[in-house]
């Protein structure tokens, strides 16, 4: 991602309408179609995951290297990308750097794709149709 399509990411009026609930202009469908690219991966998906459930809010790098048969140069433009897509934060503290989630972000992703209305949806764990 350029440095422009950063600023684009960025903007607060930046908001989609829910996907559901209104056609999106092509504006909308762009911006959108970053984010989606970024979560597009499965190594990103992981890392987006193992940093957003861990316990304190955030994580090191050196201890999610060693869960990935990637070299740290990968794993480095992996949370570059997920960073450019406005997902996650990081901050370096001496050699190493620290992540977090931005939940803004999956806020709004979570918002774009939920129906009005809706009941709450089951993890992807559980078969279709099992009891909560």
């Amino acid at each position: 991602m350029s440095k422009q399509e950063l600023e684009v990411l960025g903007r607060a009026e930046a908001c989609c309408p829910g996907l559901l609930t209104s056609p999106l202009d092509e504006e909308q469908a762009v911006e959108l179609a970053k984010v989606f690219k970024a979560l597009g991966d499965p190594v990103r998906l992981r890392l987006l995951s193992m940093i957003a459930s861990r316990q304190g809010g955030e994580v090191c790098v050196c201890d999610l290297t060693p869960a990935f048969d990637l070299s740290q140069p990968t794993i480095s433009h992996h949370l570059k990308l997920l960073r450019q897509a406005g997902l996650i934060d990081c901050e370096r503290r001496g050699t190493w750097v620290y992540y977090w989630l931005l939940p803004e972000m999956t806020d709004r992703l979570a918002g774009i794709l939920t129906r009005p209305g809706s009941p709450p949806v089951q993890p992807f764990d559980e078969p279709a149709g099992a009891a909560s």
